[in-house]
């Protein structure tokens, strides 16, 4: 079968590019049209370091992405009939969330919170948040998704050493999902920021988003200035549709370490839609060696920095470009 969109065919070094997500010279295949109408942004491709990277961005989710390219949908007529064909997501009861949001002496994650930051402060946090306590696993976190209608699009419910504050992955990785769990036939899933609720309780200040819930909480407390949201995970729910409520917000993207570039694409996609959007560089020109190896996140630099309420500052004198982007969104230091 002819496909009208396929991966280039190798030419010369040239027809390979370098990776969007893992950086790597030479090793990214674009998709491309055989009608040649249609010319594809440079991150819709593959990565051929399948195991190592993975990134694969094809034709169809770009469509799904960008739905208003409807004068090339008739090509793909499946597709058509599953983007025109709206579905409602489902929602989960908010019974379900109330009864959750206690126990917290045994939720693993709100102990290590404690210890870091107090009990005050941590109860303060998983009740602005709707962080509840799940018993799937002892000890075990749920990270309910709530949009900005109040609506429970779903929970996840992962695990965390209370020492260390970091996610347990042995025997295996700690992580499920409370629409699963309940086996519900057909439930129509469609993800939401985590913390979106909070977006409807605070119209005006900047919106920071990371990839992490827990880090989104860690840095409300260090820098408060923004209003923290995540992804959950690096794709997650960073998708147009979900892109489109930050319309209208100044929004800073704070990738995880080596994820710099992909969401470098994202916030070109933002920027389409017009959406004022940085993407912050700081832990990329402040991480060490060993740092990058661990993986770090915002949060790891923010509980290693000294007194919480000099945080900000401390971010500047380290990197004076910061100042650049409180400048532009008008921050003030607290």
């Amino acid at each position: 079968m002819n496909y009208r969109f396929h991966l280039e065919k190798y030419k010369t070094p040239s027809s390979r590019h370098t990776c969007p997500a893992c950086g790597q010279k030479r090793i990214f295949v674009r998709y491309v049209d055989s009608e040649e109408s249609i010319k594809f942004p440079k991150y819709v491709g593959r990565c051929n370091r399948e195991q190592k990277c993975g990134y694969h961005y094809t034709p169809k989710q770009y469509f799904i992405d960008n739905p208003t390219e409807k004068e090339e949908w008739d090509a793909f007529p499946i597709l058509q009939k599953q983007v025109r064909e709206t579905v409602e997501p489902d929602y989960l009861d908010q019974a379900l969330l109330n009864k959750s949001l206690k126990h917290y002496d045994t939720n693993n994650l709100f102990l290590f919170f404690q210890s870091k930051f107090g009990c005050g402060v941590s109860e303060l946090l998983f009740k602005k948040y709707q962080v509840g306590t799940a018993n799937h696993w002892n000890g075990s976190t749920v990270f309910w998704q709530i949009d900005q209608q109040d609506r429970i699009r779903t929970g996840k419910i992962m695990l965390y050493d209370p020492q260390t504050g970091k996610r347990v992955k042995k025997p295996h990785s700690h992580i499920t999902w409370v629409h699963s769990l309940l086996k519900q036939e057909n439930y129509q899933l469609k993800q939401c920021f985590f913390g979106e609720h909070l977006l409807k309780e605070n119209k005006t200040s900047p919106i920071a988003i990371v990839e992490s819930e827990k880090t989104a909480m860690i840095a409300s407390i260090y820098i408060p200035q923004y209003v923290w949201i995540a992804t959950g995970g690096k794709n997650g729910c960073l998708n147009q549709d979900n892109m489109l409520i930050l319309k209208n917000r100044k929004v800073v993207l704070f990738p995880d370490l080596g994820a710099k570039d992909y969401w470098n694409i994202k916030s070109e996609q933002m920027s389409d839609l017009g959406i004022e959007v940085i993407v912050s560089d700081y832990l990329e020109k402040n991480a060490s060696k060993e740092q990058i190896e661990e993986g770090y996140d915002i949060a790891d630099f923010l509980i290693k920095s000294c007194p919480r309420k000099s945080v900000l500052q401390q971010m500047v004198e380290k990197n004076p470009m910061l100042n650049l982007l409180i400048e532009t969104f008008e921050l003030k230091a607290v």
